[in-house]
C-alpha cells in the first residue's frame, strides 16, 4: 500500500508529511520534520497532537466507546475483577488461571510498606489534604528500591510495577488513618484487593475485621472505571516524567500531583460540593436555571465530558454501583441522595441537557458512591490515583520499552519582548 501523504505548502516550500494510520480512531500527521527547519505546530493543551504511540487503552468519545487492550469497559467491568484488569493494562492479555493465581500472589506478597515509611508520615501536619501527603510518601518510595532501579532489566520494570500497584492501597490508607490520629492497620493476606484496602482504611485493632463483600465489589468495580484514560493531564505527565530516564517511583508522584487538579482528579468532589450548594430539592429549579443562563457562572457539576460527546459507558457501570451501594448502607434517604437521584433524573430527560448531551458521568456517581462507602471527600482523589496507578504504570513500562523514546520538549510560540540591552540601574 502507497504511503499516505499530506501536503503543507508555506513560506514558498513544500512538505510532504506522511499520514500514519491507527488501528482504530483518526490517523495521524507525522510533523516532526518540520523542526529541521525550525518551524513548530501550534496546538495549546495537545488537543489535536498525538504524543505518542500506545496500544493500551483507545477512546471514542462520539459514539461512547472505551477498549482496554480491544476489550470494552462495560465487559471488563461485568466480568472481571480490578487485578485482572491491571494485568492485562500491564501485559497485553487477561491472565489465564495459572497466571492469575500468580499475578494475584503477587501483589498480594508486595502490600506491605517499609516499617521506616511510617516515620514519614509524622513529618506533615494531621490536616494536611491528603494528596499532598501522597505525593511525598510515594515519591520516597524510590530511597528504599534504589538498588533495583536498574531498569535495563525487564525483571526491575515489572517488580517496580507490582511494587506500586500493591503499595498504594496501604500508603492511602495510612493517609487517612494518620488524619484521624488512629493507627496504621496492616494488610491481611487473606482479604482481596478491595477488601484489603477497605479494611486497612476502616477497621481498628480493637476490633475484628468485617468487611462487607458488597462494598468491596463496588470499589473493585469503581476502580476498574478509573483503572486508565488514555493521554489524559496525570497520564501524559507520568510519560513526560518518564521520559527523562527517572524511576517509576517519582513519575507515579508526578501523576499524583497531575490529578489532584480540580479540572482532572478532582471533579467527583465537586459534584459534592455542588449538590451541597443547591441544599436541597426544593432549590433544583433555580439551580438548573442557573446552569442554563450562560451569562451565569454556576455550572452542574458531573454532567457532560470532555472526551465524551455522548453518554459515558463508565457512568452507566456506575449508575448501577452507585445504587446497589447506596440500597447496601441504607442511604437512600439521605437529603443529599436523594437530592442527587432527582437531579440525575432531571438530567436525563430534561430537554435542554438531552440536546446538549449533557448526561451524568462518572464523577457524578463514583462521588455519591464513595461518600456512601464512608470515604472523606478529600480522600476521593486518593481513592482515584490508587486506581489510575494501574494505567499509570502501565504506560510507563510501554513508553519504557520504545526502542524510538526520545526526551520530552514541546516548543512554544514566544510572545516576549525581543533582545534588548540591559540598562543601568538608574536608568531602569
Amino acid at each position: 500500500m502507497a504511503e499516505k501523504i499530506a501536503k503543507l505548502n508555506m513560506n514558498g516550500k513544500e512538505y510532504d508529511l506522511p499520514i500514519l494510520e491507527s488501528t482504530l480512531g483518526p490517523d495521524v500527521v507525522k510533523v516532526s520534520e518540520l523542526a529541521k527547519d525550525a518551524t513548530f505546530t501550534f496546538d495549546p493543551g495537545y488537543n489535536s497532537t498525538a504524543s505518542c504511540e500506545s496500544k493500551i487503552t483507545f477512546i471514542d468519545g462520539s459514539n461512547g466507546i472505551l477498549l482496554h487492550r480491544g476489550y470494552p469497559i462495560e465487559q471488563l467491568a461485568e466480568k472481571c475483577e480490578f487485578l485482572e484488569v491491571a494485568h492485562l493494562l500491564l501485559h497485553g492479555e487477561l491472565p489465564n488461571k495459572n497466571q492469575k493465581n500468580s499475578f494475584y500472589n503477587d501483589i498480594t506478597h508486595h502490600t506491605l510498606v517499609h516499617e521506616q515509611i511510617p516515620r514519614f508520615f509524622s513529618g506533615f501536619r494531621r490536616d494536611a489534604h491528603p494528596m499532598a501527603i501522597m505525593v511525598g510518601v510515594v515519591g520516597a518510595l524510590s530511597a528504599f528500591y534504589h538498588t533495583d532501579l536498574d531498569f535495563s532489566s525487564q525483571k526491575n520494570l515489572m517488580l517496580a510495577a507490582l511494587r506500586l500497584i500493591a503499595k498504594m492501597p496501604t500508603l492511602a490508607a495510612m493517609t487517612y488513618k494518620y488524619s484521624l490520629g488512629q493507627p496504621f492497620i496492616y494488610p491481611i493476606n487473606n482479604l482481596d484487593y478491595a477488601e484489603n484496602f477497605l479494611h486497612m482504611m476502616f477497621s481498628l485493632p480493637t476490633e475484628e475485621t468485617n468487611v462487607n463483600p458488597v462494598l468491596a465489589k463496588a470499589l473493585d468495580k469503581i476502580m476498574i472505571l478509573h483503572a486508565d484514560h488514555e493521554q489524559n493531564a496525570s497520564t501524559s505527565t507520568v510519560r513526560m516524567a518518564g521520559s527523562t530516564g527517572a524511576n517509576p517511583f517519582a513519575c507515579i508522584a508526578a501523576g499524583i500531583g497531575a490529578l489532584w487538579g480540580p479540572a482532572h482528579g478532582g471533579a467527583n468532589e465537586a459534584c459534592l460540593n455542588m449538590l451541597e450548594t443547591i441544599g436541597d430539592e426544593g432549590q433544583i429549579d433555580k439551580y438548573i436555571k442557573k446552569a442554563k443562563d450562560k451569562d451565569d457562572p454556576f455550572r452542574l457539576m458531573g454532567f457532560g465530558h470532555r472526551v465524551y460527546k455522548n453518554y459515558d459507558p463508565r457512568a452507566k457501570i456506575m449508575q448501577k454501583t452507585c445504587h446497589d451501594v447506596l440500597e447496601t448502607v441504607g442511604a437512600k434517604d439521605d437529603p443529599l441522595f436523594k437530592l442527587a437521584m432527582k437531579l440525575e433524573k432531571i438530567a436525563l430527560e430534561d430537554e435542554y441537557f438531552v440536546d446538549r448531551k449533557l448526561y451524568p458521568n462518572v464523577d457524578f456517581y463514583s462521588g455519591i458512591t464513595l461518600r456512601a462507602l464512608g470515604v472523606p471527600r478529600n480522600m476521593f482523589t486518593v481513592f482515584f490515583a490508587v486506581a489510575r496507578t494501574a494505567g499509570w504504570i502501565s504506560q510507563w513500562l510501554e513508553m519504557h520499552n520504545e526502542p524510538t523514546l526520545k526526551l520530552a520538549r514541546p516548543r512554544q510560540r514566544y510572545l516576549g519582548a525581543t533582545e534588548r540591552d540591559v540598562p543601568p540601574i538608574d536608568k531602569r
